[in-house]
């Protein structure tokens, strides 16, 4: 009977996961009650000295008089800290007091700390009270300020960002807690099945390019069974994406070759006399050369967007507009099939690259041009939601296979073999276009039918 590997695993997780957590508690909680209370404390006393030393430097001893304004500056920003001041000259008479200049104010200080102290922690007990202290200047004593503040101590909006942080920590070290648990079972599996010991055996075997090995032994836990079919599964693909690499080679030797043949033989006619060196053919080899470069270039861009080395030049751009655009720059194309163009729909403003959305938008378009009959349709849908923006190329061409669909965004990858090339392309458009539109952090996704056209969906964060 099928067991599953969690089951026989709880135990000895629980275990781990609960000298850890206990650790845990016994550590937070020690440095909580021990420091932080403490610190609290002092840090209110040294807040409260300040004050009063500060009040101490705005009265002047010559013609003994206090500097209302500073006075009433200093007693702002306490206010805003949560100490209510009153300042008293020798004579006991009024200064400055925070409830006449501000009743309001002070009334929300203390609705604010009493609820966010009460609420919190509500075994202090606390409530506001007042204290006297005296002002002195030069040993001499020049007035009082009473003070009215949460106590037995409050917690400021740092202090409560600290507990915050605090908490994050303890959230951090529960996670690795958690993953120390997950690698202490990760290990006992090892030990309770063989078929685990199989499955690391042909993984070794796959990382040294052996991508036909299939693993035939099946357990009796359902957990390891999924794990050597996900194996299996990681061999086909890395089976598939080597013959991606080989035909990548090919093609593009292919994609060099048949320029470079065509050029040499011209050249090598014009300088033995058999071809007389026209404009016409000068031309001709002129564009074998520009078709050289192009497919240079987009192996550069290629390489570079791949590589993580692109830096984006993000500007404010309308995708609208640039549709727009992008219609006028292949207007000939366009006029030379007599397609029917139209764009739907609108969108906000968003963060690109100008340059690089140019490229997708004129390669989508290009491509949906070629592929689709002449006096086809293509149409250009725009929406947005909260988060993104979408653009849609949708025509009515030859379509793709669905069985070729996962593989069009690879280089130099052909659903039909020769098509490409009788178009001139080089066969790497659409992997240019979904790397830039991953680098934006988008992504773009393909549906398509033989016969009845393709739609391309891009989407790109706000």
């Amino acid at each position: 009977m099928r067991g599953s590997l969690r089951s026989r695993l709880t135990l000895s997780i629980a275990t781990v996961a609960f000298v850890i957590i206990a650790i845990v508690i016994s550590l937070s909680n020690y440095f909580i009650n021990q420091n932080f209370q403490s610190y609290i404390t002092k840090q209110q006393e040294a807040t409260i000295n300040e004050i009063v030393y500060t009040l101490g430097q705005q009265y002047n001893p010559e013609n003994q008089t206090w500097d209302v304004e500073y006075v009433h500056t200093i007693g702002m920003y306490a206010l805003y800290d949560g100490y209510i001041i009153k300042v008293f000259n020798d004579e006991n008479q009024t200064v400055w007091d925070a409830e006449i200049w501000d009743m309001s104010a002070c009334v929300q200080v203390k609705e604010d700390i009493t609820h966010q102290m009460l609420s919190r922690f509500p075994e202090s007990n606390g409530k506001f009270s007042d204290t006297d202290f005296s002002i002195e200047l030069t040993g001499n004593t020049i007035g009082r300020v009473n003070v009215t503040y949460f106590g037995p101590y409050f917690y400021s909006e740092n202090d409560f960002d600290f507990l915050s942080k605090l908490s994050s920590l303890l959230f951090l070290i529960a996670l690795i807690s958690l993953l120390v648990s997950i690698l202490l079972g990760s290990q006992i599996a090892k030990r309770m099945s063989k078929p685990i010991l199989d499955t690391i055996s042909a993984t070794g075997q796959i990382s040294k390019g052996d991508y036909k090995i299939r693993i035939q032994d099946r357990s009796n836990l359902s957990e390891i069974d999924n794990l050597i079919e996900s194996v299996n599964q990681l061999a086909s693909s890395l089976d598939k994406q080597e013959q991606l690499k080989r035909q990548l080679t090919s093609d593009v030797a292919h994609e060099l070759r048949t320029p470079l043949t065509t050029l040499r033989i011209t050249l090598e006619a014009m300088m033995d006399g058999i071809l007389e060196p026209s404009l016409e053919r000068l031309k001709s080899s002129f564009d074998e050369v520009i078709r050289i470069t192009n497919i240079v270039k987009d192996l550069e861009s290629l390489a570079i967007l791949e590589d993580g080395n692109l830096k984006l030049e993000l500007s404010q751009v309308s995708l609208v507009d640039f549709s727009q655009q992008v219609i006028k720059k292949l207007e000939h194309q366009i006029e030379e099939k007599e397609m029917n163009i139209s764009i739907v729909g609108t969108c906000s403003m968003i963060m690109v690259d100008a340059f690089r959305m140019t490229q997708v938008i004129i390669n989508l378009m290009s491509n949906a041009i070629k592929y689709t009959q002449p006096k086809g349709m293509i149409r250009i849908e725009f929406s947005e939601s909260e988060d993104e923006v979408m653009m849609k190329f949708i025509d009515n061409g030859s379509g793709i296979p669905k069985d070729e669909l996962p593989y069009i965004f690879e280089r130099f990858y052909r659903a039909d073999k020769s098509r490409n090339r009788l178009t001139g392309g080089s066969g790497i458009g659409l992997t240019i276009v979904k790397s830039i539109i991953n680098a934006h952090g988008g992504s773009i996704h393909v549906q398509s039918e033989p016969g009845h056209g393709s739609e391309f969906t891009v989407r790109l964060p706000k």
